[in-house]
C-alpha cells in the first residue's frame, strides 16, 4: 500500500509529516562495543548519544561500512561478532537537512587496535562537538544519556552483555 505521507523524527524528537517523494533511502550499520566494564558510545549534540556507525555506501558491503564507520568515529579497528538486531527508521538530519528512510543494523563488535581520537571525524560532526566517550556500564544502568537513535538501545546493550556471559 503506497503511502500519502510517513512521520519522520530529528534528535530532538520534533515530528515532521512528509511525503514519501521527500524521502532518501539510507541502510546503516552500528556497533555495540563494551570493554573492560565500559561501552562506546558517539556524544551527539544536545546531550544525545549513539552507537559508533553510520550510512552504508552504495559500494560498500556492512562489514566495509562498520569497520569504516566505526573507526572514523571512534579511531578503533574493529571485529565484526553477532548481529543484535535491525530497525527501520524515519529521520530528519537536521545538519543535512535532508529526511531518510533508513533501516539500522546493529552488531555486537570487539576491538582489535587503534586507540579513541577525534581526528577522523567530519568537518561538521567536530563542528558539533561530536565525539566518542567510553561510559561505565555502571553509571551507564542508572543515568539518564538520551538516545534519540529510535531504537531499544538499553535492550541491545543488555544483548551484548549477555553475549559476554
Amino acid at each position: 500500500m503506497k503511502k500519502s505521507a510517513v512521520v519522520c523524527h530529528d534528535m530532538n524528537g520534533k515530528l515532521y509529516k512528509v511525503s514519501p517523494a521527500k524521502l532518501s533511502f539510507r541502510p546503516s550499520v552500528y556497533g555495540v562495543i563494551i570493554k573492560n566494564k565500559k561501552i562506546l558510545l558517539f556524544k551527539q549534540t544536545d546531550g544525545n548519544y549513539d552507537f559508533p556507525g553510520g550510512g552504508i555506501e552504495i559500494d560498500e558491503t556492512i562489514d566495509e561500512a562498520l569497520k569504516r564507520e566505526v573507526w572514523e568515529e571512534t579511531g578503533f579497528k574493529i571485529k565484526k561478532g553477532k548481529l543484535l538486531d535491525c530497525f527501520t527508521s524515519f529521520f530528519y538530519a537536521r545538519y543535512r537537512k535532508k529526511f531518510f528512510n533508513t533501516v539500522l543494523v546493529y552488531y555486537e563488535c570487539g576491538i582489535t587496535g587503534g586507540k579513541l581520537t577525534k581526528k577522523n571525524l567530519e568537518k561538521w560532526e567536530k563542528e558539533y562537538g561530536f565525539g566518542p566517550v567510553w561510559v561505565d556500564l555502571s553509571d551507564f544502568k542508572k543515568s539518564n544519556l538520551i538516545f534519540r537513535n529510535g531504537v531499544d538501545s538499553i535492550g541491545l546493550v543488555k544483548k551484548v552483555i549477555n553475549l559476554k556471559k
